[in-house]
């Protein structure tokens, strides 16, 4: 009988002793197979983020729900609504859009969540690959009727600055990074972007420009102006590697638009 009981004691204690060898072992073997997860991630979102391309197809570290070409096509020409045409577009823009979203200075739900899962390196990366790619052929209807006429001489009374003055006479842009060419974008996204502006939900501009600029416009004036730039051919602006300079800046000490308070939430600080 102490055979019997002492072999089942004896066995009760081997697995009481394994039990208590290993058991602190668990957490352990928990933590490095964990381990072995984030590096295995780590190592697939470096791959994703090789360079601007993978990232704009991949949606690098934010994964394939963030990838840039499921709106802004795989040439980076938009969606001739909501997503604006990127490929062409000034690096220096592109840029300070991508930190600004980022950061949340300018504001969307949907470009912030994107900005944020990529590092900036990542962001430049993309920036890049999207100014340097071709602009896209597209079909336009030749504007007959002329330029508004708040677009190429603003309105000195209301204090309105030519948008021609920093965008271009046929909204090619100036090739510094605040100047973006406006040529050729899709009518609803202009439109949607001035009404931003004008309502102070987007205010990402050097020194309050965008915003007093587009301020005292009426809504006709925003669609007229919209209408009449979607129609406009696009074509590349002057290159320029700054993401901050701009010749709005120049504008914004022209008495119409310095007229405005300026906020410590702009860009540039000021």
């Amino acid at each position: 009988m102490a055979s019997p009981s002492g072999g089942a004691f004896g066995t009760g204690a081997v697995g009481g002793g394994w039990m208590q060898v290993r058991a602190p072992l668990a957490p352990l073997m928990l933590l490095m197979l964990l381990a072995g997860c984030e590096a295995a991630a780590t190592d697939t979102d470096r791959v994703l983020s090789a360079n601007g391309e993978v990232i704009a197809l991949s949606g690098g570290a934010g994964g394939a729900a963030n990838a840039c070409f499921t709106c802004h096509g795989l040439d980076g020409g938009g969606d001739g609504a909501a997503a604006p045409r990127l490929a062409g577009l000034d690096v220096g823009y592109l840029q300070k859009q991508m930190e600004d979203y980022a950061s949340g200075l300018r504001a969307d739900d949907q470009m912030t969540r994107i900005a944020k899962a990529l590092d900036q390196r990542s962001r430049r990366e993309v920036a890049a690959y999207y100014a340097a790619l071709p602009i896209p052929p597209t079909e336009l209807n030749a504007a007959a009727a002329p330029a508004p006429s708040v677009y190429l001489r603003g309105d000195p009374a209301r204090g309105v600055v030519a948008c021609a003055a920093c965008h271009g006479l046929n909204g090619e842009g100036t090739g510094l990074g605040g100047n973006p060419q406006i040529a050729g974008q899709p009518y609803p996204y202009l439109v949607e972007q001035m009404e931003r502006w004008k309502s102070g939900e987007r205010r990402n501009d050097p020194r309050g420009v965008m915003a007093a600029a587009v301020k005292p416009l009426s809504d006709p004036e925003i669609r007229a102006i919209g209408l009449w730039l979607s129609a406009q051919p696009a074509s590349p602006a002057p290159a320029s590697a700054s993401a901050t300079g701009s010749a709005s800046v120049d504008a914004a000490a022209r008495p119409a638009a310095s007229r405005e308070t300026r906020r410590p939430d702009r860009s540039d600080g000021a």
